[in-house]
């Protein structure tokens, strides 16, 4: 082979080998991305061209797929779509997908990798792709109560079985019709989408899992927690005076309450919700030792349930002035409504901090369990004798302190409120978490904004009754 014709061979082969390389790429490295990319409208058509499996309560499908006529041979539905829109979230041509249909997108689409057999039979016998069905733990009468309980307020609020850790009740507010978005009127589904988000309540932020926010005195029960840990027991006396100097800085921090003293034992501090008692309690732990139990408890870690969520937050490298603030949930500590449902999930059972959950089982168009998900332990953030101790000061709480809204006559019931200034141009958040002995339930409120007046908005005023009805509902 002359010189030329050699040179020309080397060239095509590097060329050839390229183009292998760039193939194995593609098929290899790039095939989820590719596959998840909105412009990719010929994956969109096809899984549009699928039978998608049910989302199911119970029996009761809380998002479906119905045959149609036109482009597409099914449709997308939600009966109730309102009730659990928090949940399934939508299924959308142009939006893509979010919550539950996006967390199992591959398993309802019949396109993930356990159902390879299925696609496989299902090509050989000229059969269409079925989607597998999602059997949740939701409790319909819980998750109706806490839709009403919130109404048109911006807030969220889940129950949870302490001891399992499923998910009952899970609602983001003000809920939305996902049928708006997943018609297969697409130029209604954009003109629904540009609707919904530029609402200004914002009923596509799912604040239930996908936000954070000030716990405010909720993350006094985290505190509580790590002073406990330290060798601290209820009757332990703190400083509780009525303005607290915070170190290097010309801020002070005030009580909303009080506090019964300008001495108060442990228990006291978290019946009354005294700040100075607990920002002094911060600086005796310092900022270490407070983010050490905030991270036991799932904080700056991914969330662990099966639904898109967001990270809680305490912050690193503080200095004892934001020490202090971040004791009584202020400063930069962030967290979800899921975040302080399992902080008082783990309290309520002993210690054991269990992984939450809301999809029981995936099932095959055959019937047949191809997933499953039993209850799993996380993490232990207390000791029993300490989750014990926990337990009696925030039972005191509901009995004798600012809780006493929630009290239900007949059951046990521990918690905490919260009130977090998130900024001096809006009123504050409200909160309130707490657990029930039987049924074993914990439950969160959250407020971000309520239709009354900035002095009436507490966790125990506003967030409350949220609680209480939801725990009513499960009665």
């Amino acid at each position: 082979m002359n010189g030329p014709l050699r040179k020309v061979s080397i060239f095509v082969a590097l060329m050839m080998a390229a183009l292998l390389v760039n193939i194995t790429w593609i098929s290899v490295v790039r095939t989820d991305s590719l596959n998840e990319d909105p412009r990719n409208r010929r994956v969109r058509d096809a899984e549009f061209a699928s039978d998608r499996g049910a989302i199911l309560v119970g029996n009761t499908p809380i998002a479906i797929t119905n045959p149609s006529e036109g482009r597409f041979p099914f449709a997308r539905t939600y009966p109730e779509g309102s009730t659990w829109s928090s949940v399934t979230g939508w299924y959308s041509y142009d939006y893509a997908r979010s919550e539950l249909e996006k967390q199992y997108n591959e398993e309802l689409s019949g396109t993930g990798s356990i159902q390879a057999v299925s696609r496989i039979i299902d090509l050989l016998v000229g059969r269409n792709r079925q989607g597998a069905n999602l059997s949740t733990t939701l409790n319909p009468a819980a998750q109706a109560a806490a839709v009403r309980a919130l109404g048109d307020k911006q807030g969220a609020a889940i129950a949870m079985n302490w001891e399992t850790g499923e998910i009952l009740a899970l609602v983001s507010a003000p809920t939305y019709d996902p049928n708006r978005l997943s018609t297969l009127d697409l130029s209604a589904g954009r003109d629904a989408w540009s609707s919904l988000l530029d609402a200004p309540n914002e009923p596509l932020k799912n604040r239930a899992v996908r936000e954070v926010f000030p716990p405010g005195s909720t993350f006094k029960l985290v505190t509580a927690a790590a002073a406990l840990d330290s060798g601290m027991v209820p009757s332990t006396e703190l400083d509780a005076p009525q303005s607290l100097p915070l170190p290097n800085s010309n801020r002070t921090m005030g009580n909303s309450t009080n506090c019964g003293g300008t001495t108060v034992t442990l228990e006291q501090a978290l019946i009354t919700s005294c700040n100075t008692a607990f920002g002094n309690l911060g600086l005796q732990l310092g900022g270490e030792q407070l983010r050490a139990m905030a991270e036991a408890f799932g904080f700056n870690a991914k969330s662990t349930i099966d639904m898109p969520a967001a990270e809680s937050r305490f912050p690193s490298e503080i200095d004892q002035a934001q020490t202090a603030l971040s004791a009584i949930g202020q400063f930069d500590v962030a967290a979800s409504p899921l975040q302080m449902v399992q902080v008082a999930a783990a309290i309520a059972n002993d210690g054991h901090m269990m992984q939450p959950y809301v999809v029981r089982t995936v099932t095959g168009a055959d019937l047949k369990v191809i997933r499953s998900t039993e209850p799993h332990e996380l993490g232990r953030p207390l000791s029993e004798a300490n989750a014990k101790l926990m337990q009696q000061m925030m039972e005191s709480v509901v009995s004798d302190g600012t809780g006493r809204p929630a009290r239900i006559d007949g059951m046990t019931i521990g918690g905490k409120t919260g009130t977090a200034q998130s900024d001096p141009d809006r009123p504050p958040y409200a909160w309130f978490v707490g657990y029930a002995q039987d049924p074993k339930v914990a439950v969160v409120a959250f407020v971000q904004s309520a239709d009354v007046e900035r002095d009436d908005i507490s966790g125990g005023r506003v967030a409350a009754p949220i609680f209480k009805a939801i725990l009513e509902a499960l009665q």
